[in-house]
């Protein structure tokens, strides 16, 4: 199999696939001290984002694994061992029967907030050499998130 550009090393996608890796094993390094993985790093952020919007601490498991854009299956797994860490609860949702309302607790807050410093210094490191392509390559990506995103409805 050969992409357009050649070879299938040159393809566009085998170069993203590199990048990711090497960005997710950044991420791991990075995560290591807090005992956090990227995906249940993700968890924590996303539940924070959507109780800050809601300010009604009614966030369901769906809600989060929606935006975080991951498998609400996996989403279930990572949040109840996040749950066992003590660093979310879950309480009954005010008006679904069947949904848990889920949320930071105060520890669940404070290794978040540790964990996107160390993130967003990740970040500062790895994307450094791109200089001022970076928001090129935001909005590349960006388009292409929107492009999948629509593509899967």
């Amino acid at each position: 199999m050969t992409s357009e550009h050649g070879k299938p090393y040159d393809s566009p996608g085998f170069h993203l696939w590199q990048v990711t890796n090497q960005w997710q094993k950044n991420l791991r390094h990075a995560l290591h001290d807090l005992d956090l993985t990227h995906v249940q790093f993700i968890l924590l952020a996303a539940t924070q984002g959507l109780n800050t919007q809601s300010q009604l601490e009614d966030i369901t498991q769906v809600q989060i694994a929606s935006y975080a854009h991951v498998d609400p299956m996996m989403a279930s797994q990572v949040l109840r061992h996040l749950e066992k860490k003590g660093f979310i609860i879950r309480k009954e949702h005010p008006t679904d029967t069947r949904a848990k309302a889920i949320s930071l607790t105060l520890e669940g807050e404070r290794i978040t907030a540790q964990a996107l410093e160390i993130v967003m210094e990740a970040e500062n490191i790895f994307f450094a050499r791109l200089g001022e392509e970076q928001e090129t390559l935001v909005n590349l990506m960006r388009a292409l998130g929107n492009e999948t995103t629509q593509d899967n409805n």
